[in-house]
């Protein structure tokens, strides 16, 4: 019997109450809960401790505006607010105030209004203390041959056992957030050759698109930093299907990825049921893939 069912990792995944399914749930996770307002729209969920930092103008400077239960970020041009919550996040750095901020990426995600308004860009390390949608895209690489499990084989990585977040996981062949700039296609382009040395004419010929996923993740202590943060997400999810290139074999290229392994579909719901995906990559394979 697994440890863990699809169900079981469906709700690790995506641990927050959602309003249709659980209303009372959601209702009272999101009574604890300050609000980021930009106008009128919600763009992000604060815990108290957060919450309590951002108001103290000595500890955040004075970039935000406190307003019943909800916070919002000063500036009327993108530019002055990708500068404010910069300036923010520096004070909270030099005072070390947040864990979280200790894997500073120097790379930077765009936030953006319901409508697709770019509204700021932030340091890659600290959206989830904003609790703010980040977006990535998720590549599999696979083969078909009936001499494994399922018709189908998938590249499965091993996360390298140096990393701050899940060392030593498995994962989707190759992935990444999308930084301010990229679209998800160019950050596949650009994963596959970092973590796992494909060609880019045979990525930019073959990848296809095969859908996406949303959820709302709760942060454990693998994730790196404080847990409980509050990680909403968008993967946009793709296939490479090699079954006709066996000469492509992925390999590490950086210091992201220990090794790959061609395994079978059972194997991968085997390894699935004990745990040891990545939480939000066992989502991709679990609702993405035709061969789940």
């Amino acid at each position: 019997m697994p440890a863990y069912t699809p169900l079981d990792l469906l709700n690790h995944g995506d641990g927050f109450p959602s309003a249709s399914s659980h209303p009372a749930l959601h209702s009272e996770r999101l009574s604890t809960l300050t609000l980021f307002l930009h106008g009128t729209h919600t763009i992000g969920y604060l815990l108290p401790s957060i919450s309590a930092t951002l108001q103290d103008p000595h500890l955040s400077g004075p970039h935000w505006s406190t307003k019943g239960n909800t916070i919002s970020l000063l500036g009327s041009t993108p530019s002055e607010r990708s500068q404010n919550i910069h300036a923010t996040l520096l004070l909270w750095r030099e005072k070390h105030l947040f864990r979280i901020l200790d894997g500073w990426r120097n790379e930077l995600y765009a936030v953006y209004a319901p409508q697709g308004e770019l509204l700021f860009t932030i340091e890659r390390s600290a959206a989830a203390l904003f609790g703010l949608v980040t977006y990535g895209a998720h590549l599999t690489a696979y083969i078909r041959d009936p001499v494994y499990s399922g018709g189908f084989a998938l590249w499965i990585p091993t996360r390298s056992r140096t990393k701050s977040t899940y060392p030593g996981y498995l994962d989707n062949t190759v992935a990444g957030g999308i930084a301010a700039g990229y679209t998800a296609f160019e950050t596949i382009v650009k994963e596959c050759a970092e973590e796992a040395s494909l060609p880019e004419d045979l990525v930019r010929e073959r990848a296809k698109c095969v859908g996406a996923i949303s959820y709302f993740h709760i942060r454990g202590e693998g994730a790196g930093g404080e847990s409980g943060l509050l990680q909403p997400e968008v993967q946009y999810c793709y296939d490479l299907d090699l079954t006709d290139r066996r000469d492509i074999v992925p390999k590490p290229c950086d210091d992201e990825v220990e090794g790959f392994e061609l395994l079978g579909v059972e194997e991968v719901k085997a390894r699935l049921g004990e745990g040891r995906f990545k939480a939000n990559c066992a989502l991709v394979i679990l609702v993405s893939r035709s061969y789940s």
